[in-house]
């Protein structure tokens, strides 16, 4: 309906009400007053100002209204009745509000909408109530009323009239009744509370031969300003003589009955007698069909004996008490009736389980976030009255949430512990609501929660070392290796990408040995590893997550390179010059096991790839000459006869013990003197340099001084474990072990290294090489003293198949 800008203006006003906290200063109410029917953006108030907000705060601070909720009575409705300017704070009106339609006949109607703003939480009820404007006229539920009344009828007698029905209430409902002049009819208006009855009342008799008809106007007047009115006709049929009225016992009958009684349930017999005789004295009763058209679909009467019955259902939610009016009527020409009414009061049952509502603050919970956080609001609504109204609401299942109540029947699910979403991503919270009638009825809401990630989880590694082998020579661009790191979270927090920490202890910049896929963590050689130049190399892999902030782990990798059999043996001086001419002189008297020469070689590779075995390979059958397989020194094996020949060539065949096996050659032409004084070397041939000591000379010294304080530590350390150490402290470890080798040369074998020591009258081909530490690491030791005349020291190597030791 439309309103003047007067009524506008008058009809809107502001109560500001300050109530108790429910939540330590936390929460709180305010309450406004509004008209009905006020336009659509008129202002109800300043909020923000009301609540003491900033303004500018509304939209940072996300002030939402996040119900809107009415009296029970009106439940349901989903309209948004009000909205707030975020950048005013007015609080307006958002749709029209016709009070009738929101609350109907309640004397109170009232709106609320809870109002929360973040940081920190607060929540506030905010209660609206909606004030009657006198926008509805009274009305009638006929245009006209026909009343039939003998003329016989004496004055006194009373006829019911139709009851006007306003939609407004308070003051802007019916407050009177008028009635057009009459001489023969009065008007007389009863009060109860709020009800208001009319009845007719004759004041003269009536004279159907003069007037058999009269009509009235009846007016029924609100109370607003300006009042309203309607009007229906009353017209009277003047009939013919029936003497007497029936009278019933009571003009009010008052009973009680349970809702929800059964269809047939008898309430009570109304009884109405007749003076007089005949079918003028036998009685029909009714229900009076003015305006009960809800009772007569709740309520019947049996019209012979007047016994008043259950129709339909009794809702005690609906309908708290019921007044009904009920007619006996003659069957005498023109019939006389009489009138009465009814009052049922309606008991309540407990037959309304309670209604759980529940508005989420949040689709999602962070996994830290703090105790006390609110996640949703919880509303209850019984139906039902006085204890059976009552409810209590719980929380059933195990849950790091509780509820924490706002005010009557308003709650809030806060969060009470801590949440974890790797072990726990997402809660069925279980509401039950109990109340307090006989038996209690409960109904269940299942709110679910879901816990969203943060980056609390740092990738993991499986392992905090990684070691990894390379062969040498391995392709460029291949893959030696991928890490892989887990991170618990989800998402981009559990999105991992992989990069290096260089280490400082390498020799060569590791961007140019490897690098590394971000996202696979593939980590890719960029060149061909030689073992004779890096052997090792370590590095850090940093795994980092795509959280904010970033987190990180980190693991270290160690790469070894291992060794191919990639370099054949090398022939030392003096028989590594190629094309020349190596000779060497023996006398024709010289013994069985008379030294010749020796054969130097050294291997670049590692491990059994740098074994070195001696050979002779030419010529073929030839028993003159042996070889040590080790030691590389050709002796005599028998004395010189005549038939032999006085030069004889040798070749020399070195092999390693690698896959596929490498070798080189080395010819000498043993030449058989007469005698002694002939003999010289190819020592003696070498040529001198001008330099005094050659970087060759100084690594033999090296490796002669360190050979000889080891084999020297050895022997004290020995000596020095027989004396001190008790017999039950040798039981923890194996016995030492002396070797007797075939060639009448002994060694001393412990638990880590081995060494041979040989020893020759020959001085000038004295020499000890030393071969690189092969990987992995040495695992016994061995200390030998031969007849020859060199010191070295070999390693011991992986178990194989079969084991060679080399002596140089």
């Amino acid at each position: 309906m439309s309103f003047s800008g007067g009524r506008s203006a008058f009809g809107i006003y502001l109560v500001l009400v300050l109530l108790d906290c429910y939540w330590e200063a936390v929460s709180g109410q305010l309450s406004y007053s509004v008209s009905e029917e006020v336009n659509p953006g008129t202002s109800v108030g300043n909020i923000a100002k009301d609540l003491n907000v900033n303004v500018q705060d509304l939209e940072t601070r996300m002030f939402q209204l996040v119900t809107g909720s009415k009296r029970k009575i009106v439940a349901g409705s989903k309209k948004q009745y009000f909205e707030v300017n975020m950048k005013t704070g007015i609080l307006y009106i958002n749709e029209r509000i016709d009070r009738e339609e929101l609350c109907g006949k309640a004397a109170k109607c009232t709106v609320n909408v809870e109002a929360v703003i973040n940081d920190p939480l607060k929540l506030y009820r905010i209660e609206i109530n909606v004030q009657d404007v006198n926008d509805n006229s009274p009305s009638f539920i006929a245009k006209s009323q026909s009343i039939d009344i003998a003329e016989s009828t004496l004055p006194g007698v009373r006829f019911p009239l139709l009851q006007a029905y306003d939609a407004d209430v308070g003051k802007n409902g019916i407050n009177t009744y008028k009635l057009s002049s009459s001489e023969h009819f009065s008007l007389a208006v009863s009060k109860s509370g709020e009800s208001i009855s009319t009845e007719l009342v004759l004041q003269k008799p009536l004279d159907r031969e003069k007037e058999p008809m009269i009509k009235l106007i009846l007016t029924a007047l609100d109370g607003g300003t300006p009042p309203k009115s309607g009007n229906p006709a009353i017209i009277i049929n003047v009939l013919d003589i029936n003497d007497n009225t029936p009278v019933f016992e009571k003009s009010l009958y008052k009973t009680r009955v349970f809702e929800n009684v059964p269809i047939g349930t008898t309430l009570l017999t109304l009884k109405a007698t007749d003076s007089d005789e005949g079918t003028n004295k036998e009685i029909l009763y009714t229900l009076s069909t003015k305006e009960q058209d809800q009772i007569l679909e709740i309520f019947q009467i049996d019209q012979n004996t007047g016994i008043l019955t259950v129709k339909g259902n009794v809702d005690f939610e609906e309908h708290a008490a019921f007044e009904i009016r009920a007619e006996a009527r003659d069957k005498g020409q023109p019939p006389m009736s009489a009138h009465c009414k009814v009052l049922v009061e309606v008991m309540d049952l407990n037959d309304n389980a309670p209604e759980i509502t529940v508005t989420s603050l949040h689709n999602t919970v962070k996994e830290d976030a703090k105790v006390g956080t609110a996640i949703a609001l919880v509303s209850v609504l019984d139906r039902d009255g006085g204890k059976n109204g009552k409810v209590h609401c719980n929380i059933k299942n195990e849950t790091p949430f509780k509820l924490e109540t706002n005010y009557k029947n308003y709650y809030s699910l806060v969060v009470d512990g801590s949440l974890d979403r790797e072990t726990v991503s997402h809660y069925d919270v279980t509401i039950i609501v109990t109340d307090e009638g006989t038996p209690p009825l409960s109904s269940t809401s299942v709110i679910t929660v879901h816990v969203s990630d943060v980056n609390d989880n740092a990738p993991r590694f499986s392992e905090p070392v990684i070691n990894v082998y390379v062969n040498e020579n391995s392709p460029v661009r291949a893959v030696i290796k991928t890490v892989s790191a887990v991170d618990a979270d989800s998402d981009q927090n559990g999105q991992v990408s992989y990069s290096f920490i260089d280490s400082n202890s390498n020799s060569v910049p590791l961007s140019t040995m490897i690098n590394i896929n971000s996202e696979t963590g593939d980590i890719i050689s960029l060149q061909s590893f030689n073992y004779e130049e890096v052997k090792t190399f370590q590095f850090k892999v940093q795994a980092t997550d795509s959280g904010v902030p970033p987190l990180s782990s980190n693991v270290t990798v160690n790469v070894f390179i291992l060794d191919e059999n990639d370099n054949s043996p090398g022939i030392l001086a003096p028989y590594s010059d190629h094309g020349s001419v190596n000779s060497e002189n023996i006398p024709y008297s010289a013994e069985a096991g008379y030294f010749v020469a020796k054969i130097r070689a050294v291997d670049a590779d590692s491990g059994y790839n740098a074994l070195l075995s001696y050979h002779i390979s030419e010529p073929k059958g030839n028993n003159l000459f042996r070889i040590g397989t080790s030691t590389g020194e050709i002796r005599t094996k028998r004395r010189m006869s005549d038939n032999d020949l006085k030069t004889h060539p040798v070749v020399v065949l070195v092999s390693d013990n690698g896959e596929p096996s490498l070798s080189a050659t080395v010819s000498i032409d043993v030449v058989v003197v007469e005698s002694t004084g002939g003999i010289q070397t190819q020592f003696r041939h070498v040529p001198i340099k001008e330099e005094n000591f050659s970087d060759l000379n100084l690594y033999l010294l090296i490796s002669i001084v360190s050979v000889s304080v080891i084999f020297l530590l050895s022997f004290i350390s020995l000596i020095a474990v027989k004396c001190h150490r008790t017999d039950s402290s040798f039981s923890r470890y194996s016995a030492p072990m002396i070797t007797t080798h075939p060639d009448g040369s002994w060694s001393y074998s412990k638990s880590t290294q081995q060494y041979d020591v040989c020893f020759s009258s020959d001085t000038l081909k004295s020499d000890v090489v030393v071969f690189p530490a092969s990987f992995p690491p040495v695992d016994a030791e061995l200390i030998s003293i031969n007849e020859g005349d060199t010191f070295s020291r070999t390693q011991t190597l992986p178990t194989k198949e079969k084991v060679r030791t080399t002596c140089f």
